[in-house]
């Protein structure tokens, strides 16, 4: 019964607009993606009243040294700062599963990095002396890997991997933009300029799969007759801003794969 009432709020979920499925409280503006990530929370509790979730923003190292611990004694054996801990930016939402686990179903985090195409619009230059259009791309991006690793060593054991970043800014073009001036003329980025794309440094994190597809369930490779299981980040990305229409059903559709995978849903 549990498993058909779950089909049937997926049906619906899928049914509806982003108003009918997350609320008034999803057409708020400037939401934050922690804010983001507590709709979803909120929607997947309303939709599937069966299942217990629970919303955390972040997860102790310590924890995650005992759960690579129990999959092998080699693993989860240093550690020198006993209160350290990753905090993604829009949290963890789990779920307690037919054993009474609680496993992940959905970690997502939002970066900005390059805001070039805002400085164009508003003919604002940049650098020392303020003659440049462009800014060179920095690396603060990179700081996303150790969060990445985490979430994987804490999933070691298994077969999905429902970690999103949602990347916004010039430093992620994965084509040219054209940016227009103040006084009407245009500029283009080129998304191949290594002085200004950053996006390759990032998807080291998903094995250079497509940009902006759900990456959820974990890809199995043959090494010398080994079978190998690969965890992939689902990197989305857009030259302007977000909006929680765009980012919601993204979200949700990566929770539904969890739980799907996860094998207490249909």
């Amino acid at each position: 019964m549990g498993k058909q009432t779950d089909r049937l709020s997926i049906e619906k979920i899928r049914g509806q607009g982003p108003k009918e499925i997350f609320g008034e409280m999803a057409q708020k503006h400037d939401m934050s993606v922690n804010d983001l990530s507590r709709v979803i929370f909120e929607t997947l509790k309303k939709d599937f009243p069966n299942l217990e979730f629970r919303f955390r923003n972040s997860i102790n190292k310590k924890e995650i040294n005992e759960k690579l611990n129990t999959v092998d004694s080699r693993l989860g054996v240093t550690i020198f700062v006993a209160r350290a801990s990753i905090k993604p930016d829009g949290g963890i939402i789990e779920v307690r599963d037919n054993n009474g686990k609680w496993r992940i179903v959905l970690v997502s985090e939002a970066k900005h990095q390059g805001k070039d195409i805002e400085n164009i619009g508003k003919g604002v230059l940049v650098g020392k002396d303020k003659t440049q259009e462009l800014m060179q791309a920095g690396n603060a991006i990179e700081r996303s890997h150790k969060n990445i690793n985490e979430i994987r060593n804490i999933m070691i054991d298994e077969k999905h991997f429902p970690y999103i970043l949602f990347l916004q800014g010039s430093n992620f073009l994965t084509e040219p933009f054209t940016a227009k001036r103040p006084d009407g003329t245009e500029m283009t980025l080129k998304h191949d300029d290594g002085t200004l794309n950053r996006i390759d440094r990032l998807t080291a994190a998903n094995y250079s799969l497509p940009i902006n597809q759900n990456c959820c369930e974990n890809i199995f490779i043959s090494v010398d007759g080994q079978s190998v299981m690969l965890q992939a980040v689902s990197i989305f990305t857009k030259p302007t801003g977000w909006n929680n229409d765009e980012m919601l059903p993204i979200m949700l559709d990566v929770s539904l794969t969890s739980l799907r995978i996860i094998g207490i849903i249909e």
